[in-house]
């Protein structure tokens, strides 16, 4: 139960474990020193984020001293421990990995800190809209941003070409996408798409309202008053692209259940010639490319686009993704200030660069873009700078969880979308969870 803003009532299970839990976190959680700062962060099996922090410690030359704690893989599980130990008052809850969602919910609930004055300047300095509008909540900055992502449309060069078909056009719209697939050979018709009834559909459910000019969820900073925006013609407009598709060449038999990585693998296999899907999959095709003669020619043909348009008038509005370092609220008060000074070492423009480098994962800052070695490495560098700078957020809502799971809930399978249905459907259960009159 959050006394800042209480919760719906759906909510109450998950405040009676995080009671419960409360007693063991508090004692696995106690202060670990004046100057030594828990970084709770995602896997990293590069062993990336590790240097990272390495390098922070060397720099503060023994002011602060960064120790690592790993969050589980999956996105859910990471909020869920996270959740669980702020709401304990856990105090090594100090320097927090947050995915790029989680900011209005952590706010909310006074779990994390505000970024002010000199830290907020040092969080912001050069950096994109997307990300920094991401990280902001009623006017206030509540997380550096670290890391971003925009979807692009990938496509095979020599099939598009063939087909005379140019997805690099300023007015090339989802319509012309799924036409074009007509155009293909029949073994590589299909254009691959995240649709299985997880985050990756909600992203493209809002990427489709966005570049519609519309949004799911207007007014946000009403909290449980938000009004469901989905019920208008920007969400008519985006179920019926989706039920085109659906009907369409271009629509893969697995779509219901594809996720990012099954639609790589139909992409790289050469059972699609169009894919959208985020600028990860170009670095495991360059790694593949030098392992394997064969498909060196197939990752030659690789092209990148910018993210359709809806409307051929209307420039789209790209997904974006990504991670911040929030400041955990319980963090006791000497070690604020360091932990302010941890996050802004963890975030700088030299780590992101490294993060880029090594991983393909794109920058907040908007300068590493111009890099030479950034752009030999990763060509398509300044249209993802200018997705991630013109980029949609999903709702900014503390109630993110529940408008994300009434979105899924209502718009899957693809093939169940109906625009003089769908839409309806949505805004009526989105407001249901809001006001705790449904459990989703």
């Amino acid at each position: 139960m959050r006394m800042s803003h209480p919760r719906p009532r759906q909510k109450l299970a998950l405040f009676v474990a995080a009671l419960v839990a409360a007693p063991t976190l508090v004692a696995c959680g106690s202060d670990d020193g004046a100057n030594v700062l828990t970084f709770w962060q995602s896997p990293d099996s590069s062993g990336v984020v590790g240097k990272i922090v390495d390098q922070c410690n060397q720099q503060a030359n023994g002011r602060y001293v960064i120790r690592r704690e790993t969050l589980p893989n999956s996105a859910d599980a990471q909020r869920e421990q996270l959740v669980r130990r702020l709401a304990a008052k856990d105090k090594t809850m100090n320097v927090l990995f947050m995915d790029v969602i989680w900011a209005p919910e952590f706010a909310e609930a006074k779990w994390i800190l505000p970024f002010e004055g000199e830290d907020e300047a040092k969080a912001t300095d050069d950096i994109l809209q997307g990300p920094k509008e991401s990280a902001t909540w009623k006017g206030k900055l509540y997380a550096a941003p670290f890391s971003s992502n925009s979807q692009l449309l990938w496509y095979r060069k020599s099939l598009a070409k063939q087909a005379g078909i140019d997805p690099t056009a300023e007015n090339f719209t989802w319509d012309d996408l799924i036409d074009a697939s007509s155009k293909m050979p029949e073994n590589s018709r299909f254009v691959e798409i995240q649709a299985n009834r997880y985050e990756g559909y909600m992203v493209w459910i809002n990427g489709l309202i966005s570049s519609a000019g519309g949004s799911i969820l207007e007014n946000t900073d009403a909290g449980t008053n938000a009004k469901p925006g989905v019920n208008s013609d920007a969400g008519r407009r985006a179920a019926e692209i989706i039920q085109k598709f659906v009907d369409s060449p271009a629509a893969d038999f697995g779509l219901s259940t594809a996720i990012e990585e099954t639609t790589r693998a139909a992409f790289q296999n050469g059972n699609a010639w169009a894919m959208l899907n985020w600028p990860y999959i170009y670095g495991l095709g360059s790694e593949n490319a030098g392992k394997d003669a064969n498909f060196k020619p197939i990752f030659e043909d690789y092209g990148w686009a910018r993210y359709p348009r809806v409307d051929a008038n209307t420039p789209s509005a790209p997904p974006i993704g990504g991670a911040m370092i929030g400041v955990g609220a319980y963090t006791p008060e000497p070690k604020r200030k360091l932990a302010f000074e941890a996050a802004a070492c963890i975030t700088s423009p030299e780590s992101q660069k490294q993060r880029m480098d090594t991983l393909g994962e794109p920058a907040t800052r908007a300068s590493i873009y111009d890099d030479p070695g950034i752009l030999a490495k990763y060509p398509f560098a300044p249209l993802i700078r200018d997705s991630i700078d013109q980029a949609a957020p999903r709702p900014l809502t503390p109630f993110y969880n529940d408008v994300t799971i009434a979105i899924q809930r209502t718009w899957h399978p693809p093939g169940s979308v109906n625009p003089n249905k769908t839409p309806k459907e949505s805004n009526d259960l989105i407001s249901k969870a809001l006001k705790g009159k449904v459990l989703i």
